[in-house]
C-alpha cells in the first residue's frame, strides 16, 4: 500500500508516518507539504531510519508523484490555539482543505484510492470531502474520535492503575465539544468497568473532564499533539491494509445509524480493505443515544454555515 501524507512535513503528518514506518505494514510513504524543504527533511531523516525499521520506500513529492497511491491521509491544517475549540477552526481551514480537494481532483487519483481526514475540524471536513470527491462509499473517512478513545482508555488506567492495554472504552460523536463517552460498555480484561471500585459518577465525570481537555491541554504544554495522533493515525491504516474487519470510532458519512443522517461523526464502525464496510448500531444507555444526536444536531447547524458562508 502507497501512502501520501499531505501536511507530511508538519509535526502530526511527520508523527503519522514514523508510527507507520514502525508498523512496517505500508510499502510506501510520500510525505507532500507546501514547505517543501521542510517535507524533504522529515522524508530524509525518516529514510535514513529505513534499514533498521520498516524497510519502506520514503520520500517527499508532489500531486503529481501521488496520482498512485492507495490512501491519501491529509493532516495539513492551521494549529488550534489553547482556548480555542475545534470547531472554531473551521472559518480559517475549510479553504485550506478546499485547496486541497481541488488539487487532488485536478492531478488525478485512482478510483480506488481512499481519503482519511486527520485536519481538523475533522467530521465538517470528512463530510466535505465526501460530497466534493467522486469515490466509493466508504473510502472517504475522518479520524473521528479515534484520538479521543485512545486517551480516554490511557487516561482510565492511569487513575485505576490497570494495563492500558486491558482497558476498553469508547468515545463517539463529535471530535470536539460534544463528543460522548460510552461507559455502558467499558471494560477492562473483559470486566464491566462500571463495577470496579472507584469508577463512580464523580470518577467519571473527572476521567471524561480531562479527556475533553486533553488536546488544549497538550498545546498547552507542548504546543500541539503528536505521538498520540501518530498512533491513531495508524491504527486505522492498518485496520484498512491488513482487511482487519476491526470496529473503531473513525468518522464517516451517516445514512440512518442512531437515527443520524447527512452528517460525518464517530459511530461503532467496521474498517477493511474497502474502508467503511458497515456502521454498528449496538445498543448504548439512552442519554448516550441522545447525547450522539446532540453531536449530529450541533455538526449539522456547523456545516449549514459553510454551506451559506455564515
Amino acid at each position: 500500500m502507497k501512502v501520501t501524507i499531505i501536511g507530511g512535513g508538519g509535526r502530526v503528518g511527520s508523527n503519522a508516518a514514523f508510527a507507520l514506518q514502525c508498523g512496517g505494514i505500508v510499502s510506501e510513504i510520500q510525505l507532500l507539504d507546501v514547505d517543501t524543504e521542510l517535507a524533504e527533511g522529515e522524508a530524509l531523516d525518516l529514510l535514513h531510519g529505513a534499514s533498521c525499521l520498516g524497510g519502506q520506500r520514503i520520500y517527499a513529492g508532489d500531486y503529481e508523484r501521488a496520482k498512485d497511491s492507495d490512501m491519501f491521509i491529509i493532516t495539513a491544517g492551521l494549529r488550534r490555539q489553547p482556548d480555542e475549540s475545534r470547531l472554531d477552526l473551521i472559518n480559517r481551514n475549510v479553504a485550506l482543505f478546499s485547496q486541497i480537494l481541488d488539487s487532488l481532483k485536478k492531478e488525478g487519483h485512482k478510483d480506488s484510492a481512499m481519503i482519511f481526514v486527520v485536519s481538523n475540524p475533522v467530521d465538517i471536513l470528512t463530510s466535505l470531502a465526501a460530497a466534493f470527491l467522486d469515490l466509493p462509499r466508504g473510502h472517504v473517512l475522518g479520524l473521528g474520535t479515534m484520538l479521543d478513545t485512545i486517551r480516554f482508555r490511557s487516561l482510565i488506567a492511569e487513575a485505576l492503575q490497570f494495563p492500558s492495554t486491558q482497558v476498553s472504552a469508547l468515545i463517539l460523536g463529535e471530535h470536539g465539544d460534544s463528543m460522548v463517552p460510552i461507559w455502558s460498555s467499558a471494560t477492562v480484561g473483559g470486566l464491566p468497568l462500571t463495577g470496579v471500585k472507584g469508577c463512580d459518577v464523580s470518577f467519571q465525570n473527572k476521567i471524561f473532564g480531562r479527556t475533553k481537555g486533553s488536546g488544549a491541554e497538550v498545546i498547552r504544554r507542548k504546543g500541539g499533539a503528536g505521538w498520540a495522533v501518530g498512533i491513531a493515525i495508524a491504527e486505522v491504516v492498518h485496520a484498512i491494509a491488513l482487511d482487519k474487519r476491526q470496529l473503531l470510532p473513525v468518522s464517516s458519512p451517516q445514512k440512518g445509524c442512531y437515527g443520524i443522517r447527512d452528517i460525518s461523526l464517530s459511530v461503532p464502525t467496521i474498517l477493511g480493505r474497502e474502508g467503511v464496510i458497515s456502521h454498528q448500531q449496538i445498543a448504548l444507555w439512552p442519554k448516550e443515544e441522545k447525547g450522539l444526536q446532540t453531536s449530529a444536531s450541533t455538526l449539522k447547524a456547523t456545516m449549514r454555515k459553510v454551506a451559506t458562508g455564515v
